[in-house]
């Protein structure tokens, strides 16, 4: 890089000879800038290659482990087709690397090809990235947007005037977190059921210490039910209860081990409805002890459930 940024032009005998690397190295080299936007150009009467002076980079002191962590977690979580902010990592990776000592780089690649990242499921927004792009926007701006939105929870397409203090990726989607002008309140957003949204040039003011882990609160996931917060007390038979052990669930979880090996998991919460779907996922590898309004909810969904097979779908 420092070769290409210099101003003169190089041959790919000279980079190959500097560098100490294959012609064939040096190619491949290039062709990665090329793909990361950087702008080359080529002398044709000299057969030399040369950065473009509008883009010049700055060079960066990365260690190798430093190095190494922002391709990999770039690259590979850029790789979810789609999702926004992840896909300009990789992009912004591939320009970082070019920039490094050509030790570093090979380093990289011996390393890198031999770590994976694999995401859970998400929502790519490949519907929704202009929505997203205005609501980032709107959130660096400090400007309110008005949306219409498909309402999971209301069962209908509302409109409401938003302004949106913070923008949260949970587990699979992108989620919206600001005052609702319909609601009166502060409330959660998921981009994807965003239909339209536009800035109608109205500044707001961010509420003095807010933040989002103050704003959910001890909810299971992103759901702040009102009320009291509940003591949860589930148990876990010996066929799931080290997976369920080994995770780092909630920020209150206590799990014990009993000599039978089963596992005594508590945790803390705003809302039951949340946890009572995780729960569920573990079929009868799971009990709740309390609180009795859980255990209630969580055994009529279970015989809900068994209802549906009743019959045979065929018939």
């Amino acid at each position: 890089m420092d070769l290409l940024q210099s101003g003169r032009g190089h041959t790919t005998n000279t980079l190959s000879s500097i560098c100490g690397v294959s012609r064939r190295t040096i190619f491949r080299d290039l062709e990665i800038l090329r793909d990361a936007g950087v702008s080359i150009e080529f002398d044709t009467l000299n057969q030399a290659h040369r950065i473009a002076r509008n883009s010049y980079l700055t060079p960066t002191n990365f260690t190798p482990q430093e190095a190494l962590a922002v391709m990999v977690l770039c690259q590979e979580l850029g790789n979810q087709d789609g999702l926004p902010l992840l896909r300009d990592a990789r992009s912004a990776a591939l320009k970082l690397e070019s920039s490094l000592p050509i030790v570093i780089r090979e380093y990289l690649r011996d390393v890198s090809s031999a770590v994976e990242i694999q995401m859970p499921p998400t929502n790519p927004l490949s519907d929704s990235e202009g929505v997203f792009q205005q609501i980032l926007a709107a959130v660096d701006a400090k400007l309110s947007i008005r949306i219409r939105y498909d309402s999971f929870s209301e069962k209908k397409v509302i409109d409401t005037l938003l302004s949106s203090y913070r923008l949260l990726f949970s587990r699979r989607s992108w989620y919206a977190i600001g005052r609702s002008s319909l609601h009166r309140a502060t409330r959660t957003f998921n981009v994807a059921r965003i239909l339209e949204a536009t800035s109608n040039g109205e500044h707001f003011t961010l509420p003095q210490g807010f933040s989002v882990e103050r704003y959910l609160g001890n909810a299971w996931h992103l759901i702040s039910e009102g009320g009291s917060d509940q003591d949860v007390h589930v148990r876990f038979q010996p066929l799931v209860a080290r997976n369920v052990a080994e995770v780092s669930w909630h920020k209150t979880q206590r799990a014990t081990f009993s000599d039978d090996g089963t596992l005594d998991f508590r945790v803390t919460v705003s809302g039951l409805n949340e946890i009572s779907w995780w729960i569920l996922g573990y079929g009868d590898q799971a009990e709740v002890i309390a609180p009795v309004e859980l255990r209630k909810l969580v055994a009529t969904r279970c015989r809900n459930a068994a209802q549906q097979y009743d019959d045979d779908p065929t018939d």
